[in-house]
């Protein structure tokens, strides 16, 4: 593992695989994690089904969640 820290909510299992010396139970450093992991799922289709309605190429994936991310910032200039 080359994090300094882990932080994960309470789930049993993360104390079984995480170091105890590294790993820390909190909610306080995971809630902005979850925010975005939710915008994620919220809005590109291609998150929600397992259909065969878009590419699930590695670089298409990556081209999507930028152009999520850069509407959600509002820093998408071509809808301008």
């Amino acid at each position: 593992m080359n994090a300094k820290y882990c932080y994960s909510d309470y789930w049993k299992s993360y104390r079984e695989f995480l170091p105890a010396d590294r790993h820390f139970q909190t909610k306080a450093e995971t809630f902005t994690v979850e925010g975005y992991n939710s915008r994620v799922r919220h809005y590109p289709a291609r998150f929600k089904r397992k259909g065969k309605c878009c590419s699930k190429a590695e670089h298409m994936i990556e081209k999507s969640l930028n152009l999520l991310f850069l509407k959600l910032n509002n820093e998408l200039t071509i809808l301008i």
